[in-house]
């Protein structure tokens, strides 16, 4: 079974940045597994926020919510870590954020359900 850890959120004022990272341990992920990023804000539905896939060539794919583009990029530095890098923070990102893997696939998916393995979450707090 794999485990996914969050850490890096916190407290921050708008226009500020944060940086997530998502460790994975236990059954070592396979090179080709898809991780990703999605949050939930109080009384919302789990939302996509970020995923990245992973190649035999160790070259990756990343897709990106509208909603953050070009604040927020993700990145892989190996098969068992993963970060997001979020910049100019507004309120509305606001939410817990919850790390993801399809340990099953290397292909990236915006859909909750493709994601098999999920981290406890870590809580992103924007002030005005």
């Amino acid at each position: 079974q794999v485990h996914l850890v969050e850490s890096g959120g916190g407290l921050v004022q708008a226009g500020g940045s944060l940086r997530l990272s998502c460790a994975a341990s236990g059954r070592t992920l396979s090179s080709q597994s898809a991780m990703a990023w999605f949050r939930q804000a109080p009384g919302k539905e789990r939302e996509f926020v970020a995923a990245v896939s992973w190649t035999s060539s160790s070259a990756y794919y990343a897709d990106l919510a509208d909603s953050v583009k070009g604040r927020f990029t993700i990145a892989r530095s190996d098969a068992r870590t993963t970060y997001l890098q979020m910049n100019s923070l507004i309120p509305e990102d606001t939410a817990i954020y919850y790390c993801a893997a399809r340990t099953y696939s290397g292909r990236y998916s915006t859909t909750i359900g493709e994601y098999d393995a999920w981290g406890q979450g870590t809580q992103v707090t924007v002030s005005a």
